[in-house]
């Protein structure tokens, strides 16, 4: 029979500060990390028949925030380059422009401007790559550069998921840190 009973009114006493302690060293920005903490005990409210006293309150409401971060993730990665940008299109007018979808150019129409500036970033890449350690440079190409999927890299290079997020992430860090240095 479950030994943990379900107490909402202690919920901010007791797991507040842990619960955005635990967020914001995921997230990295303290009003996201606020508002998910605050949707973690929304949820849990609302899913409180759902407790089945197999682990402790703290445990469950983790549970439900790691769901959240994990949402939330999904979210921006989903709506990446999806961002509204104006711009002025038509010199004669003073209002700004449409969607940038609505005036975007022709992929196939490159200029040699176009082709080397491509062409130096692909090498400024490859150079940041090369510095990195064996084991971040493989699993940044598997998953950035060839899009494998997450348990493939993990199966392949017998690793846990949560350490190959680990290595991307240093991965990811370094790159940007190494390309800032040298094409920007």
């Amino acid at each position: 029979m479950p030994n943990h009973q379900i107490n909402p009114n202690k919920w901010i006493d007791l797991y507040s500060d842990y619960l955005f302690n635990y967020t914001i060293s995921r997230i990295n920005d303290r009003e996201m990390a606020q508002d998910l903490v605050q949707d973690t005990f929304f949820a849990g409210l609302k899913s409180m028949k759902n407790f089945k006293g197999e682990a402790s309150e703290r445990t469950w409401l983790i549970s439900i925030l790691k769901r959240k971060i994990i949402d939330y993730y999904r979210k921006i990665n989903s709506n990446k380059g999806k961002a509204e940008v104006r711009i002025t299109y038509n010199d004669e007018s003073e209002s700004e422009g449409d969607w940038l979808e609505e005036r975007v150019a022709d992929p196939f129409d490159k200029t040699a401007e176009d082709s080397m500036q491509n062409e130096e970033l692909g090498d400024a890449i490859h150079n940041c790559l090369s510095k990195l350690p064996e084991k971040q440079a493989e699993v940044f190409k598997m998953k950035t550069i060839l899009g494998y999927e997450t348990d493939t890299i993990c199966n392949e290079l017998n690793i846990t998921a949560s350490n190959l997020w680990v290595i991307i992430h240093r991965a990811r860090v370094a790159m940007a840190d190494c390309l800032k240095e040298n094409w920007f």
